[in-house]
């Protein structure tokens, strides 16, 4: 299907970026000492990675260590908590996004982001894909009918509700709700997409579908997912950055991190013994 008329979002000002920005193509993440507060309470501590494009990158570490504070970093949501800031740098293909003359909503297209609980809006199937296409610019009928249609095959539902477009989302089961969801986010034709926990209050057989779905998506979209199920961290990523206190304490090949890790706390998290 052609989607060449959804128009790509304005939110990267080539001259706004730093000449001292080193761009690496394969890249579409660049994080440099990045320290993430809420009031004074320091939540993130001066950390550092790459992320590689059309890549799956778990964040893995106990309750409250950073790693979800840091996924909302990424496109801006801790802007909406009082108090909360950020130091350093993240780079979106060479752009600091922390900066003060981005476009937030802009960004928000761009990098879109899934939560740990499905929310579908009270409105039909259709309507919760075409409403956000409208909302972008596409007015025209059988424009939209194209694209909920590729939004919902890409997200392995349109076989399941393509026949009751015009029901609640609300009918759909958890599973069926977190894909339209996730849906949602790819009719906006975003770089990136983030996902805090995105199957962790789904049965066993949804929470499946939506591995399948998240492994499949990689070909197209790069991934950030939070997740405290190390089994879904080692079966779909390919790397893993492990957090503790605010500390990102190891990163690297998922491989390699569940199964010969270089830090013993890593190890430890990994086998049970805390967390």
């Amino acid at each position: 299907m052609n989607t060449s008329t959804l128009p790509r979002t304005a939110v990267l000002n080539r001259e706004q970026i730093s000449e001292t920005s080193v761009t690496n193509k394969d890249l579409i993440l660049q994080v440099k000492d990045l320290d993430i507060y809420y009031g004074e309470k320091r939540a993130v501590n001066t950390i550092s990675m790459d992320i590689e494009k059309n890549s799956i990158t778990a964040l893995i570490g106990p309750s409250g260590c950073g790693k979800s504070t840091f996924l909302r970093s990424i496109n801006r949501m801790n802007d909406l908590i009082p108090g909360a800031k950020a130091k350093g740098e993240i780079l979106y293909e060479g752009l600091n996004i922390l900066g003060d003359n981005i476009d937030v909503v802009a960004l928000r297209k761009e990098i879109g982001m899934v939560f740990q609980k499905p929310n579908p809006f009270p409105k039909s199937i259709y309507e919760n894909i075409a409403h956000a296409l409208k909302f972008a610019g596409i007015k025209k009928k059988s424009e939209l009918e194209v694209l909920v249609e590729e939004s919902l095959t890409k997200a392995a539902l349109w076989d399941e509700v393509k026949d009751r477009l015009h029901k609640s989302a609300l009918s759909l089961s958890g599973g069926q709700q977190q894909r339209l969801c996730i849906a949602r986010t790819i009719a906006m034709k975003p770089s990136l997409m983030l996902l805090d926990e995105p199957s962790s209050a789904l049965d066993p057989i949804s929470n499946a579908k939506v591995e399948e779905l998240i492994v499949e998506l990689k070909k197209e979209y790069s991934i950030l997912i939070v997740t405290h199920n190390m089994g879904q961290a080692s079966r779909i990523s390919d790397k893993t950055a492990f957090f503790l206190s605010g500390d990102l304490i190891e990163f690297d090949a998922t491989e390699k991190i569940f199964t010969n890790p270089s830090v013993k706390k890593t190890e430890e998290y990994i086998s049970g013994r805390f967390g």
